[in-house]
């Protein structure tokens, strides 16, 4: 019996059998199998590069597979006789760049595929288009062309565009990457209110919070396979293949390697905005890393202006709630705080003001400074 004959809420909506994807001599999709259920929101994580949106851009056609079966509601829409735009009706697709039509207003962008495609009338589609503006919270902004809206705005307005057509599964190519942070929260509460509302939905996603807190299965990919999938607690707590480990490890760190004394400080603060965003931190913990970072810099540059490399690394653990910071000097380095330099005394009270639980170590290869960062004021 094929899973589209499958009786019973068990039924799979997608089955995905070898699918492989080749462009040219590159092998970007290696015999990908799963199943994607009804109602399952499902996001892809992983590294760029390992076929995340190539597999989205294959199930909804917009790239023609190499090889295998993709079967949706019982039905192989790779069969020549299967009517693509059918499919495409049932399974839209919101994009990274919102694709907006910019000389149409947001509700002229929501009407024109229901009056063209399924012959709605016009009165009819002005009236859905209206209804999904308001849960998007853009009602008021019917009538703004795209350049008068901001980033999160415009992606909203393409989120309602994709609903407008009643689709039944929805697929989303890293819908924030595109936008400022500031506007990144905005988009993923609407796609969390879709997921509340019982959409099959499957997001390609580098926001991990937010990976963990929407899916009901997480899928993590690599060199064109899916080499994980399972809820988000095995996949962000307990993976079980290597791979999983080191990216989702990698996901919730930043680095920063100091080669010289001309290090720029506000590509340092930016970067930890947006890793402390990306991490959902408290403002006072982003701000406290900060200023962390720029004095331990502060005792550094005088080893810096004789040639020595220094790396920061800073992980974050949401079970813990922790904040940890690691400094790794070259082999055989002095504890950077136990200075008694008094042009540095200032720069060692913020640290230690800014931190607690330190501890200096000595290897064969390099020392390492390890402490917590303290993530509210200080009384």
């Amino acid at each position: 019996m094929s899973a589209g004959q499958v009786n019973g809420k068990d039924r799979a909506m997608i089955t995905v059998r070898n699918l492989r994807k080749k462009f040219g001599d590159v092998e970007v999709l290696k015999d990908i199998n799963t199943e994607i259920h009804k109602g399952e929101v499902i996001s892809i994580i992983g590294a760029s590069g390992g076929g995340k949106s190539t597999f989205l851009r294959c199930l909804n056609l917009l790239e023609q597979p190499s090889g295998g079966e993709i079967i949706i509601n019982g039905v192989n829409i790779l069969d020549p006789a299967t009517n693509v735009a059918t499919v495409r009706q049932n399974m839209n697709m919101v994009f990274q760049s919102f694709n907006l039509f910019d000389h149409m207003t947001a509700l002229e962008n929501l009407t024109l595929a229901p009056m063209k495609l399924k012959g709605m009338a016009k009165a009819d589609a002005e009236q859905h288009g209206m209804e999904l503006l308001r849960t998007v919270g853009l009602a008021e902004r019917a009538h703004y062309f795209p350049h008068e809206l901001s980033g999160g705005q415009k992606q909203r307005v393409a989120i309602a565009r994709c609903m407008a057509m009643s689709p039944e599964i929805i697929l989303f190519d890293e819908p924030t990457s595109a936008l400022d942070p500031t506007m990144v929260a905005e988009v993923l509460a609407v796609i969390r209110k879709l997921a509340r509302e019982g959409l099959t939905m499957l997001i390609v996603t580098h926001e991990m919070e937010f990976a963990r807190d929407v899916s009901n299965r997480v899928f993590y990919m690599d060199d064109g396979r899916i080499h994980e999938e399972g809820p988000p607690a095995q996949i962000f707590d307990n993976p079980v293949h290597e791979r999983t480990l080191a990216f989702v490890h990698h996901a919730r760190s930043w680095r920063h390697t100091f080669h010289s004394p001309d290090v720029d400080p506000f590509t340092m603060h930016g970067e930890i905005q947006r890793f402390g965003e990306k991490q959902f931190l408290s403002r006072q913990a982003i701000y406290n890393l900060q200023l962390l970072s720029e004095e331990l810099l502060q005792q550094l540059m005088p080893a810096l202006r004789q040639g020595k490399t220094f790396e920061l690394a800073v992980q974050h653990s949401e079970q813990a709630g922790t904040l940890d910071a690691f400094l790794t000097l070259p082999a055989g380095s002095p504890n950077p705080l136990e200075a008694t330099d008094e042009d540095h005394a200032l720069s060692l009270a913020l640290i230690r003001y800014l931190s607690a639980d330190t501890r200096f170590q000595q290897f064969e290869d390099c020392s390492r400074l390890s402490f917590k960062v303290n993530q509210q004021p200080r009384g």
